[in-house]
């Protein structure tokens, strides 16, 4: 159950990046404070609110998380944030990412370094604490 909670903390971190960089789009400059209170901003300061509160319950699922894998199983998987940013970056066209080929490079170099820090090694130091 651990690996769970850690890889909902990641979808959590990883929605919520997606959210802010949307809403911080959205909102006028932040020496721009007073425009903010302008009603036209409602719903990206109501997106605003929601990106940091996913933030708050990943940081729960990361709790829960450590409680249940070692550091060095569990801590590597917050990679996987950078991943799926990326990823969904990608499929969101506002966000005019690009994707080069030395990116998907570094997301393969990622999703190995994963693989190989996550798989068994079959060793008995390597099974979580439950």
């Amino acid at each position: 159950m651990g690996y769970g909670w850690a890889l909902f903390s990641v979808a959590l971190v990883s929605a919520a990046q997606l959210l802010l960089k949307w809403v911080m789009m959205h909102l006028p400059p932040l020496g721009a404070l007073r425009l903010w209170l302008d009603p036209a901003y409602a719903e990206p300061l109501a997106l605003l609110m929601g990106g940091l509160l996913a933030y708050v319950c990943s940081m729960g699922c990361w709790f829960m998380a450590l409680r249940r894998l070692p550091l060095n199983k569990a801590y590597p998987l917050l990679s996987l944030s950078y991943v799926l940013v990326a990823a969904c970056a990608l499929m969101i066209p506002e966000f005019n990412e690009r994707f080069t080929f030395s990116r998907l490079m570094g997301v393969a170099l990622i999703c190995g370094g994963l693989l190989l820090i996550c798989l068994p090694a079959g060793g008995k130091g390597d099974t979580p604490r439950r």
